[in-house]
C-alpha cells in the first residue's frame, strides 16, 4: 500500500476552456461552484489563451496555444499529478487539439512507426478499443468533458440550429463564415485546406502525422459528453453528443433526481470499427464543397468517418433539456451558466458535473493508496 499524500498543494489540475468570442469569466459560477465542492486539492484554471478574437485564428493554433498555457501552469504548480478538461462549445475543439500537443505515450503504448502520407495518416491502429494510460503534458489524464461542443462541425441538417434547417441558409453560411470567423469558419465547415487533405475535424478523429488525437482522448479514464437535445441555437444535438440522425431519437423532457434539466445518461462503449478513412471520392467531393457545389453528399461521407474515428473510444453522454426553463433559448449559455444571473437555469448541469468529478477524484485516491 503507498502512502497518502496529506500535503495541502494542489495536486489535480482542472482546465476550464470557454467557447467562441469568448472569455475565461464565462466559468465565474462553474469556477466557484468547482472550488467550494472539490476542496483545496484541486487547481480550478480558467484558461485566457483564447479569449475574444482569438478563437477565430483556427482551431489547430487555439490548441497550441492551449497547450502551451496548460504546459505553464504545470511548470508552475510542482505539486500537480492528475489533469482533467471541462469545456464548452468551440474550447472542446481546442482542447481536443491540445491534449494531442501534450500527450505522451507510455512505453508500451501502440507505435506503428512511420505516419503514412496526409489522405492515409487516418488510423495507425484501427481496430484499437483499449488505449495504453499515456500521460498529458505529463500528468495522469482522468476526465475530458466537453458541454454542447460541435466535435463533427456544424456543416449539415440542424447542426447550426439558429439556420433552422433551411437548406438555402445551411448552405450559403459555409462560404460566409470565414469573413466573420476567420480559419476557425472554414475548418467547423470542413472546407479548410487543399481539396486532397481530409479537414482538421477528420484527421483530429484519428492518430495521424498531425497528432495522436484519438490516442490522447484514449489516455483518459473518462469522456463525457454533455449535449442539448434541442434549443441551443449554435450547436446541435447530434454534433455535440456524436451521433448520427438515426440514433437520436425522440428528445426526453423528464429530468434525473437532483439534476434539474439532465434528462438522460448513457454509457456508449467503444465500438471496434475500421476508419476513419479519406477515400478520392471525398477527396472530389470536398474540391466541390469549396466551390460551395454538392456539399450534402461530401458532408456526409466525413460526418460518418469522423463518427468511426470517435467512436472507438467509449464515451459517457448526458443529455440536457431547457425546454420547460422560461428562456429556453439561452440553452448554449444555460448548460454552462455563463451569467449566474440570465443563465441559472443550468445549475443542475454544473451540480452534474461537480458530482462526477468528485465521483472520480474519489476512485482515484482510493486506487492510488493500494
Amino acid at each position: 500500500m503507498s502512502t497518502v499524500n496529506l500535503s495541502k498543494d494542489p495536486d489535480h489540475l482542472i482546465v476550464l476552456v470557454h467557447g467562441i468570442s469568448s472569455s475565461p469569466y464565462d466559468w465565474t459560477y462553474a469556477e466557484a461552484e468547482l472550488k467550494r465542492h472539490l476542496g483545496e486539492k484541486i487547481l480550478i484554471y480558467a484558461s485566457s489563451s483564447n479569449s475574444y478574437n482569438k478563437t477565430f485564428t483556427g482551431i489547430d493554433e487555439a490548441g497550441k496555444r492551449l497547450a502551451d498555457e496548460v504546459v505553464q501552469v504545470v511548470k508552475s504548480t510542482k505539486s500537480l499529478k492528475r489533469i482533467s478538461f471541462l469545456a464548452h462549445s468551440l474550447g472542446g475543439l481546442f482542447a481536443r487539439y491540445a491534449i494531442a500537443v501534450l500527450y505522451s505515450p507510455n512505453s508500451n503504448t501502440y507505435d506503428s512507426g512511420q505516419p503514412g502520407d496526409s489522405t492515409n495518416c487516418m488510423m495507425e491502429n484501427s481496430q484499437r478499443t483499449e488505449f495504453s494510460r499515456g500521460t498529458i503534458a505529463g500528468l495522469e489524464p482522468l476526465n475530458f468533458i466537453t458541454l454542447a461542443s460541435p466535435h463533427l462541425g456544424v456543416r449539415g441538417k440542424k447542426q447550426l440550429p439558429f439556420l433552422l434547417g433551411v437548406p438555402i441558409l445551411e448552405k450559403l453560411a459555409a462560404p460566409i463564415a470565414p469573413y466573420f470567423i476567420g480559419r476557425t469558419g472554414s475548418q467547423l465547415f470542413l472546407t479548410d485546406g487543399i481539396s486532397n487533405k481530409p479537414p482538421l475535424l477528420l484527421r483530429m478523429a484519428s492518430d495521424c502525422e498531425d497528432g495522436k488525437f484519438i490516442s490522447a482522448l484514449g489516455a483518459f479514464r473518462c469522456r463525457v459528453l454533455y449535449a442539448n437535445v434541442s434549443y441551443d441555437h449554435m450547436v446541435g444535438w447530434r454534433t455535440s453528443s456524436i451521433r448520427r440522425e438515426i440514433e437520436l431519437g425522440k428528445p426526453p423532457c423528464e429530468s434525473l433526481d437532483g439534476y434539474k434539466h439532465i434528462v438522460n445518461v448513457k454509457y456508449c462503449p467503444p465500438v471496434p470499427l475500421e476508419g476513419p478513412q479519406f477515400p478520392p471520392q471525398a477527396a472530389k467531393l470536398k474540391e466541390s464543397a469549396q466551390k460551395n457545389q454538392n456539399t450534402v453528399e461530401y458532408h456526409e461521407i466525413v460526418e460518418e468517418e469522423m463518427i468511426r474515428g470517435l467512436q472507438q473510444l467509449g464515451w459517457k453522454k448526458v443529455d440536457v433539456n431547457f425546454h420547460s426553463t422560461f428562456w429556453p433559448f439561452f440553452a448554449h449559455y444555460n448548460i454552462h451558466v455563463k451569467n449566474e444571473r440570465l443563465h441559472n437555469s443550468g445549475a443542475g448541469v454544473i451540480a452534474h458535473v461537480v458530482d462526477s468529478l468528485r465521483q472520480q477524484e474519489t476512485s482515484s485516491i482510493l486506487a492510488s493508496s493500494f
